[in-house]
Protein backbone atom coordinates (compact mmCIF):
# COMPACT_ATOMS: atom_id res chain seq x y z
CA UNK A 1 0.00 0.00 0.00
CA UNK A 2 1.18 3.52 -0.75
CA UNK A 3 2.59 5.35 2.33
CA UNK A 4 0.40 8.34 1.49
CA UNK A 5 -2.69 6.32 2.42
CA UNK A 6 -1.18 5.46 5.79
CA UNK A 7 -0.26 9.10 6.29
CA UNK A 8 -3.77 10.34 5.49
CA UNK A 9 -5.38 7.71 7.72
CA UNK A 10 -2.94 8.55 10.52
CA UNK A 11 -3.64 12.29 10.35
CA UNK A 12 -7.40 11.87 10.02
CA UNK A 13 -7.63 9.51 12.96
CA UNK A 14 -5.42 11.83 15.02
CA UNK A 15 -7.79 14.72 14.29
CA UNK A 16 -10.78 12.60 15.32
CA UNK A 17 -9.03 11.40 18.48
CA UNK A 18 -8.00 14.91 19.49
CA UNK A 19 -11.39 16.43 18.71
CA UNK A 20 -13.33 13.86 20.70
CA UNK A 21 -10.89 14.06 23.60
CA UNK A 22 -11.41 17.80 23.84
CA UNK A 23 -15.14 17.29 23.38
CA UNK A 24 -15.02 15.14 26.52
CA UNK A 25 -13.29 18.03 28.31
CA UNK A 26 -15.99 20.44 27.21
CA UNK A 27 -18.92 18.26 28.25
CA UNK A 28 -18.05 15.33 30.56
CA UNK A 29 -21.70 14.36 31.01
CA UNK A 30 -22.21 10.65 31.82
CA UNK A 31 -24.61 10.16 28.91
CA UNK A 32 -21.83 11.08 26.42
CA UNK A 33 -19.29 8.71 27.97
CA UNK A 34 -20.01 5.52 26.03
CA UNK A 35 -20.09 7.17 22.60
CA UNK A 36 -16.98 9.26 23.24
CA UNK A 37 -14.96 6.34 24.58
CA UNK A 38 -16.03 4.20 21.64
CA UNK A 39 -15.00 6.82 19.06
CA UNK A 40 -11.70 7.63 20.79
CA UNK A 41 -10.91 3.93 21.11
CA UNK A 42 -11.49 3.27 17.41
CA UNK A 43 -9.58 6.40 16.41
CA UNK A 44 -6.73 5.46 18.72
CA UNK A 45 -6.53 1.99 17.22
CA UNK A 46 -6.44 3.50 13.73
CA UNK A 47 -3.66 5.87 14.85
CA UNK A 48 -1.63 2.91 16.09
CA UNK A 49 -2.17 0.74 13.01
CA UNK A 50 -1.55 3.52 10.50
CA UNK A 51 1.49 4.78 12.43
CA UNK A 52 3.15 1.37 12.49
CA UNK A 53 2.19 0.83 8.85
CA UNK A 54 3.84 4.10 7.96
CA UNK A 55 6.94 3.18 9.97
CA UNK A 56 7.16 -0.18 8.23
CA UNK A 57 6.93 1.43 4.80
CA UNK A 58 9.38 4.27 5.42
CA UNK A 59 11.94 2.86 7.89
CA UNK A 60 13.63 -0.51 7.70
CA UNK A 61 15.39 -1.77 10.77
CA UNK A 62 14.95 -0.95 14.44
CA UNK A 63 12.29 1.41 15.68
CA UNK A 64 13.60 5.00 15.87
CA UNK A 65 13.73 6.71 19.27
CA UNK A 66 11.33 9.46 18.19
CA UNK A 67 8.73 6.81 17.33
CA UNK A 68 9.00 5.35 20.84
CA UNK A 69 8.36 8.81 22.31
CA UNK A 70 5.37 9.19 20.00
CA UNK A 71 4.08 5.79 21.14
CA UNK A 72 4.13 6.95 24.77
CA UNK A 73 2.42 10.20 23.76
CA UNK A 74 -0.27 8.15 22.04
CA UNK A 75 -0.74 6.00 25.16
CA UNK A 76 -1.10 9.13 27.28
CA UNK A 77 -3.59 10.68 24.88
CA UNK A 78 -5.65 7.49 24.89
CA UNK A 79 -5.70 7.43 28.71
CA UNK A 80 -6.77 11.05 29.11
CA UNK A 81 -10.04 10.54 27.24
CA UNK A 82 -11.31 8.13 29.87
CA UNK A 83 -9.85 9.95 32.87
CA UNK A 84 -11.89 13.08 32.25
CA UNK A 85 -15.09 11.17 33.02
CA UNK A 86 -13.70 9.74 36.26
CA UNK A 87 -12.19 13.00 37.49
CA UNK A 88 -14.12 15.93 35.98
CA UNK A 89 -12.67 18.33 38.56
CA UNK A 90 -9.23 17.89 36.91
CA UNK A 91 -10.41 18.99 33.46
CA UNK A 92 -8.09 21.98 33.18
CA UNK A 93 -5.04 19.99 34.30
CA UNK A 94 -5.87 17.11 31.98
CA UNK A 95 -6.42 19.52 29.09
CA UNK A 96 -2.96 21.00 29.69
CA UNK A 97 -1.43 17.52 29.82
CA UNK A 98 -3.20 16.65 26.57
CA UNK A 99 -1.83 19.75 24.85
CA UNK A 100 1.66 18.90 26.08
CA UNK A 101 1.36 15.32 24.78
CA UNK A 102 0.24 16.57 21.38
CA UNK A 103 3.09 19.10 21.28
CA UNK A 104 5.66 16.44 22.17
CA UNK A 105 4.31 14.14 19.45
CA UNK A 106 4.45 16.93 16.86
CA UNK A 107 7.98 17.90 17.82
CA UNK A 108 9.09 14.27 17.60
CA UNK A 109 7.69 13.69 14.14
CA UNK A 110 8.66 16.97 12.50
CA UNK A 111 11.96 17.85 14.20
CA UNK A 112 13.13 14.35 15.22
CA UNK A 113 15.56 15.63 17.85
CA UNK A 114 16.40 12.16 19.19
Amino acid sequence: MNPSYYHLLHLFSLFVLTAHTFMAFANPAPENRKKTLMITGIAGLLVLISGFGLLAKLYAGPMPAWAIVKLFSWLGLMAVGGMVYRRPHLRSTLAFVTLCLILVALVMVYLRPI
